[in-house]
């Protein structure tokens, strides 16, 4: 497969509940439409973001259902599929129809805190039973175990069938370390929204993004020309999508993000404990920054 398919803007979906808790399937149909226009150029489901961890096997089947059906083959659909149990993981594969996706995003153990050697035999087993392609993700904050640079770039030579990463450690010099080392196909993609802007300028190749749930346009085209080297233009965008960044998550995520939602009429900001609704203060701001956005 071409990994070239994956340099640009992926956007990590939200998952829209209703007020009793139920997934509102016409709301996300809204947003997977909504990021298309946005000119995107994939969507990442089952991802943090989407609350995939509160999220039953058979929700999960629906929402990438609905998901491949509303994008009807306009951009590529990735599954997010990882965890702390390497085999609960790869039986997984088997509850979707994988001939509708085109990749995997796979976070990095957590919770059992395994060692560099232990990270690299679950990616191993995993790349080795997974029907496409898989991209790694790293992101410390959630997992309480970071990824090194030599883990990521012993699994980008050594173990087929792995294409990319998804860098959220936050940790530029790290970053820096994997692009340049990397095999050529190789894609570092940034999972920070804040920091995409220096990762692309550094040699990434992208972002799979919060913000782009709610504003694709901008952010994205932030992303393209940055790759295209018109920094310039790149830094306007960039500058212009800070404020909102820092509001996205001052109180957590999804919830900062749902509430930018809220406020353009996409689905409502709730969200399945124990994850619960932005602080008043955080809703008043993002309810102005919302509407001065332009």
């Amino acid at each position: 497969m071409n990994a070239g398919i994956f340099r640009g803007t992926g956007v990590a979906i939200v998952t829209p509940f209703t007020k009793d808790g139920k997934i509102d399937y016409k709301a996300l149909s809204a947003i997977v439409e909504h990021i298309i226009k946005g000119k995107v150029e994939y969507i990442v489901a089952l991802g943090t973001t989407g609350e995939s961890v509160t999220l039953s096997k058979e929700e999960k089947i629906d929402i990438v259902n609905c998901i491949v059906d509303t994008a009807k083959k306009r951009v590529p659909i990735v599954l997010g599929n990882g965890g702390c149990n390497t085999a609960e993981v790869v039986k997984a594969f088997g509850h979707f129809d994988m001939k509708q996706i085109a990749a995997v995003l796979s976070v990095s153990p957590y919770y059992n805190k395994p060692s560099q050697e232990g990270i690299f035999q679950h990616y191993k087993v995993i790349a080795k039973e997974s029907p496409k392609p898989v991209i790694l993700y790293n992101v410390p904050a959630r997992t309480s175990s970071n990824m090194t640079a030599d883990t990521t770039l012993r699994i980008a030579n050594e173990i087929e069938n792995v294409i990319a990463m998804k860098e959220a450690s936050g940790n530029l010099d790290q970053c820096m370390r994997i692009i340049k080392n990397k095999p050529k196909d190789f894609l570092l993609i940034s999972g920070d929204d804040a920091i995409t802007l220096p990762i692309i300028a550094c040699g990434g190749d992208g972002v799979i993004s919060v913000l782009g749930n709610a504003y694709p346009a901008g952010f994205s085209e932030m992303v393209r020309q940055a790759l295209s080297g018109n920094y310039k233009k790149a830094q306007e965008l960039h500058y212009k999508h800070t404020e909102i960044i820092e509001l996205m998550f001052a109180d957590g995520n999804p919830g900062g993000v749902k509430e930018f939602l809220s406020e353009l009429g996409l689905c409502e900001p709730n969200l399945r404990l124990p994850l619960v609704r932005v602080n008043k203060q955080v809703q008043e701001k993002i309810r102005a920054l919302a509407k001065a956005y332009k």
